[in-house]
């Protein structure tokens, strides 16, 4: 008996393994640039809130879309491929995560935000190892987002 359950968990155990490999796409992972790990090379950025603030309302509202126009252009151009506030109001404001391979690339990326120049955030950079498979995120926002910014 204790023989049969072996040879049915070696069974079950190499199904299981093949299926997994199965899955592997090797035209989605040259096109993402993954390695055999299915993962890449990006860079973090910790958005901080920075030593300058805004004068008015107005000026806070223009800022803001110039920022989100920032954001949406360097989306659309596959540089960043995530992008969020944090909620919890405290001077950590947000992250993105560039799809470049060097803090260096990324810090000429976010000199063109607004809220950089002006001051009002500065980024803190890392370099950073994640699936490849996030530079698809915006392709599947775009599919459950009814509005946009």
């Amino acid at each position: 008996m204790k023989t049969f359950v072996l040879i049915i968990s070696l069974l079950v155990g190499s199904v299981s393994w093949s299926q997994s490999t199965d899955l592997y796409d090797a035209a989605l992972a040259q096109k993402l640039n993954a390695d055999d790990y299915g993962m890449k090379k990006y860079v973090i950025a910790f958005l901080k809130s920075g030593p300058n603030k805004s004068s008015s309302e107005e000026d806070r509202k223009q800022l803001q879309r110039a920022h989100l126009d920032n954001i949406i252009k360097m989306s659309n151009e596959g540089m960043l491929v995530l992008a969020g506030p944090f909620l919890d109001g405290g001077d950590l404001r947000g992250i993105y995560v560039f799809n470049v391979e060097s803090v260096e690339e990324a810090i000429k990326l976010t000199e063109t935000d607004p809220m950089i120049q002006k001051g009002v955030l500065v980024m803190e950079m890392h370099p950073w190892y994640g699936s490849a498979t996030i530079q698809m995120l915006g392709e599947l926002h775009k599919k459950v987002a009814k509005l946009n910014p």
